[in-house]
Parts: C-alpha cells; structure tokens; sequence
C-alpha cells in the first residue's frame, strides 16, 4: 500500500456562527464545536482510506481563545500519523473576526479513527508524507502521542471493571 502526501487528506470548512450556536457566555457551544471537529475528521479519515472508518478516540479538545457571534469559524484537518489500521486527524479551529479581520486559533484536538473493511473489520491503511513544517511537527510527534494512546486506553479499560452497570436505584 504506498503512503499518501499528508495534503490529500485535507479538508477545510468555514462556518457562521449564529445565535442559536452559542451559550449563555455568548460564545460558541463547546459541544457543537466538538461535533463539527469529530465530523471534519471523520472527512480526512475516509479521504486518506477510501474506507469506512469510525472514531476510536478524542485527545483532549484543547479550547484556546473564545469564538464568538462575531466570528467565522474555519475548521482544518488531515492525516497526521497512521498505524496500521488507524490515523491520526489533527483538527485545527481558526475563528476570524469578520469585521476587524483578526485570526487566531481557536481550538485544537487530535481524532483517531479506524478504518474498516466489509466485514466491519480494522483494515490496513496508507503511511502519511509530511511536506509542509506544520505538518512534519505533527508527523515527528506522532508516534510518541499513539503510545500515549495506547496506554490510556489499557488504563481505560481497567478501569471499566469497576464499572457496574447496574441502574443507580438498585
């Protein structure tokens, strides 16, 4: 399977922000932001793949300067690492003011996502090319984030033992 340039999984999204997006701070919903985040991904994951793919995991949405009425919002994502089934989406927010014309960045986080065969099974994917230096950050930096992954998720689901599924009345 030959690797794949970093810039043909990219996608890039500009929005309006309206009243009903934001909350009682008058800033936009940390919610809606997330699904838009988790959707765009989604994008770059089945564009670098060609396959069906599903979020495996969030690292922290790291929340940066406040979005507001006032702003557009420009959402900007694309395979960062690969493993063998799975990739790394970095999503960038970017909120400009559409008045003064100001940018700055809104919010960052990092998705991973499966990719999956016919059968609903993880399949192989393409390695990334990094060309531009945002994108060769990411890429040198990648494998180090998976391994943090990896171990979360074993602590994760050690901790799920605890877990009762029992209704809180019982």
């Amino acid at each position: 399977m030959e690797a794949k340039y970093i810039n043909e999984s990219r996608v890039v999204r500009t929005s309006r922000i309206f009243p009903n997006d934001v909350n009682n701070h008058n800033t936009l919903f940390g919610g809606k932001l997330m699904s838009d985040m988790d959707m765009i991904a989604s994008i770059s994951a089945s564009r670098h793949s060609r396959k069906e793919c599903v979020t495996a995991s969030t690292d922290s949405v790291d929340f940066l300067n406040p979005i507001t009425p006032n702003d557009s919002v420009c959402f900007e994502s694309f395979v960062t690492w690969t493993g063998t089934s799975s990739m790394e989406i970095f999503v960038k927010v970017i909120a400009e003011n559409l008045i003064s014309g100001e940018r700055k960045i809104a919010a960052t986080a990092f998705v991973t996502f499966v990719a999956l065969d016919e059968n609903g099974k993880p399949a192989k994917v393409p390695g990334v090319i990094p060309q531009t230096e945002e994108e060769k950050k990411l890429h040198d930096t990648g494998k180090e984030r998976a391994a943090k992954r990896k171990e979360h998720r074993k602590k994760s689901k050690e901790l799920a033992n605890y877990f009762t599924t029992k209704k809180p009345w019982e």
